[in-house]
């Protein structure tokens, strides 16, 4: 028989998908430890909360791997209460609840005071934005919105996050500000649709105003954007870019296709001319720009000469940063209704030609670094080397600069000028500029 440990309960937190579901795990520690609640990340504990993510397959696939995982520790008597939340658990709470029935409870994407109240804990409203960061010191994700209001025909997101919902600009500054006394140097803006941002509380187009806010925060010395949407782009915001020396010359803007009969059916309201248009415009306001983009190979229909196309504008466009995902058959979406008629194994080969061209690219793009020299910030140390980025590169996804350890000396956290002296295809190598 299974007995109850008589440890003191210590919740563990273990975060799947992406930045957003990090941040709303970073959102629900800070409310645990306001309630004296003994709390960790991904660390032992007797009482999961496992934040799951049911964006495509295979992270759908990991969330039902990572649940079954712990309520087989529950039933050994590893883990005393398995609680899920997150994307998954808004999507198919019913399936879940039947399939994996050994699971204390599950909550979805908005019923963080109910998932509180399970954890014998309540929700503190005057915690407006703090928050456990879970990420290197010296930098932290801020979700400006949540929702989306996009029609795209493959996204599930807004069946799982719901409708767009900005967060106003003197809750994020005084957010920021909390974050920059904790020694937090790097902002990464975040949210479904950054571009969206303001609509619904300001009736207008808002990024520019709130970077023009957040640049004045004292600390704070990068602020990076993560996932813009090309249609409706606001320029303006480009003026902030070119203009603001806190803002990074770098944006994160997934395109997804340029086969015009493509981004028609995905919904994305763009044509291949718009899309290019868009991408010189950037190039033109800021010339040293790193746009980092990700594409879709396999959606329905998708024939060899929309593929071709593809190839062509990328090596054409010459993307600093790229990633290519293969198309996931997802339930009420739009594109559901569509034949799935690509082959999975035609899909993969796709994704890995579109990466082998971008792998040449990016290593070309490396080579006229040679010789220069960067401001860098030193995330960590792995092995025998410390381990940076340029303000080109945003952590996890993009180029690293490494620098060997075993001469030079450098403190975590840190910004150093960095000189380069050798590049790879998605790597750097440099010491440090006395």
């Amino acid at each position: 028989m299974r007995t109850k440990s008589l440890k003191k309960n210590k919740i563990n937190v273990v975060t799947l998908g992406c930045s957003k579901n990090l941040y709303d795990s970073e959102v629900l520690m800070g409310q645990l430890k306001a309630n004296k609640k003994e709390v960790v990340h991904e660390q032992e504990g007797n009482v999961v909360v496992i934040n799951t993510c049911g964006f495509i397959d295979n992270a759908k696939e990991q969330s039902v791997n990572t649940i079954l995982d712990f309520a087989q520790k529950k039933e050994e008597g590893l883990v005393d209460k398995v609680f899920v939340t997150g994307c998954l658990s808004e999507r198919y709470k019913p399936d879940l609840v039947e399939e994996i029935p050994n699971v204390d409870q599950y909550f979805g994407t908005t019923e963080l005071p109910a998932l509180l109240k399970a954890l014998g804990a309540d929700y503190k409203h005057e915690l407006l934005g703090e928050r456990i960061t879970t990420t290197p010191k010296n930098y932290a994700f801020l979700k400006i919105a949540e929702g989306c209001d996009r029609p795209c025909s493959f996204c599930a997101i807004p069946l799982m996050r719901g409708g767009h919902k900005s967060t106003p600009i003197e809750q994020l500054v005084k957010e920021a500000k909390g974050l920059a006394k904790d020694g937090v140097k790097e902002l990464i803006l975040i949210a479904q649709d950054l571009t969206y941002y303001g609509l619904d509380i300001y009736k207008k187009r808002a990024l520019a105003d709130l970077l023009k806010e957040l640049v004045k925060v004292e600390g704070i010395e990068w602020i990076r954007l993560h996932y813009a949407f090309p249609t409706g782009f606001p320029v303006d915001v480009l003026d902030v870019i070119k203009q603001e020396p806190k803002v990074c010359n770098y944006i994160d803007i997934p395109l997804q296709h340029i086969s015009d009969d493509l981004l028609k059916s995905m919904r994305r309201g763009t044509t291949h001319k718009k899309t290019t248009d868009l991408i010189y415009k950037f190039r033109e306001i800021v010339p040293e720009m790193a746009i980092r983009t990700t594409l879709i190979v396999g959606y329905p229909g998708e024939t060899q000469e929309h593929f071709d196309e593809l190839k062509a504008w990328v090596k054409e466009m010459r993307f600093e940063r790229l990633g290519c995902f293969t198309y996931s058959h997802e339930e009420n979406t739009h594109a559901y209704n569509l034949e799935d008629d690509v082959p999975e194994e035609v899909k993969q080969e796709r994704a890995n030609e579109i990466m082998e061209i971008q792998s040449q690219i990016s290593w070309e793009l490396n080579q006229q670094k040679v010789d220069k020299t960067f401001k860098c910030v030193i995330d960590r140390k792995e092995g025998n080397y410390f381990v940076g980025r340029t303000e080109f590169d945003s952590p996890d996804v993009d180029n690293e600069v490494l620098i060997d350890a075993t001469k030079h000396y450098l403190k975590t956290g840190d910004f150093t000028q960095i000189k380069i002296t050798e590049a790879a295809d998605f790597d750097l190598y440099g010491e440090p500029v006395a």
